[in-house]
């Protein structure tokens, strides 16, 4: 069993499979033995709540500068109320977006990295960061619904731009996405143990 906790966060475009693979990631490690949860960004705190209904689904996005302010609030209050203690409870917490998500959202309007980077020094980095890369046209194809303010194929190409950039820096590790379900958990999950085993 993990005695010391484990962070472990899963980025990507919108409807990219982040959130079922955080799952399946969740249950695959639970059935070895480990303690594994699952959360998510916005969180489920006052300021995740605010930004799910006010921000998320507006037809014009606010300022750059106010959402990043918002999603670093609402990251400063995750990290304190659920991340830390959870860690500290020896946990594996995998977290559906994290840091990475502000980076490449907000980052992508133009806004200073280095900026976004410092309003969220008060975040936990993660031991593990997993970036699922998916072709925007085929994000476009699954967003033929309502769309979210940030799901518009010019906004996910300028963020797939900052996001393969981090990828290139080293600060994520890539997983193709475009694939069956099931083999994109399956080498997110040989990844995952790998690193936690050493």
């Amino acid at each position: 069993m993990q005695k010391k906790g484990f962070f472990i966060c899963i980025e990507g475009l919108d409807k990219s499979g982040k959130t079922s693979q955080s799952i399946l990631l969740v249950e695959a490690l639970n059935k070895r033995g480990f303690d594994a949860v699952y959360t998510t960004e916005p969180s489920n705190g006052e300021i995740g709540k605010f930004i799910r209904k006010n921000i998320l689904h507006r037809k014009e996005r606010v300022p750059a500068v106010v959402e990043a302010l918002l999603f670093a609030a609402d990251r400063v209050d995750h990290t304190e109320r659920e991340i830390r203690p959870m860690l500290k409870e020896g946990k594996i917490v995998i977290s559906d977006r994290y840091i990475y998500s502000s980076l490449a959202y907000q980052g992508a309007t133009g806004l200073d990295i280095d900026w976004i980077k410092e309003v969220n020094k008060f975040a936990v980095e993660p031991d593990l960061a997993i970036y699922l890369d998916v072709p925007v046209e085929i994000i476009a194809q699954r967003c033929k619904r309502k769309r979210s303010v940030m799901e518009r194929p010019d906004i996910q190409e300028k963020v797939r731009d900052v996001y393969l950039r981090l990828v290139h820096e080293g600060k994520l590790i890539p997983v193709n996405g475009n694939r069956r379900i099931g083999v994109v958990a399956k080498e997110i999950r040989t990844l995952v143990v790998k690193k936690l085993q050493s």
